[in-house]
């Protein structure tokens, strides 16, 4: 196999002259890409600054016996409140939180 650049099999393709050399390059580029996005790389800072936000929702909804609304909890911590139901949905189901629905209202409660 001469020295095909991944562009230049990808400019073949896209020509359509997909002969067995184009196929293996094409190949070798999908292993290449597939094995990049596999390593852990860590937290994105979104995830670090929510991480953050999470012991604070945890300290404020131990503090509430009757436990926080989203609403609220977006307020104690300066965040919407679709920012505040969508942390509370993860702590739910990564077992910190449980939230109960009384009628309409869903109230969040810490998990000790």
């Amino acid at each position: 196999m001469k020295n095909m650049t991944y562009a230049q099999a990808i400019d073949n393709a896209i020509a359509g002259n997909i002969n067995e050399e184009v196929l293996e390059r094409l190949e070798a580029l999908k292993v290449q890409l597939s094995k990049r996005g596999s390593g852990h790389k860590g937290l994105t800072k979104t995830q670090k600054e929510n991480e953050e936000l999470k012991n604070v929702i945890l300290e404020n909804l131990r503090a509430e016996v009757d436990g926080m609304t989203a609403t609220e909890v977006g307020n104690s911590i300066a965040v919407t409140c679709q920012k505040a139901s969508a942390i509370l949905r993860q702590m739910v189901e990564g077992g910190t939180v449980r939230k109960d629905k009384v009628g309409k209202v869903v109230r969040f409660y810490a998990v000790d």
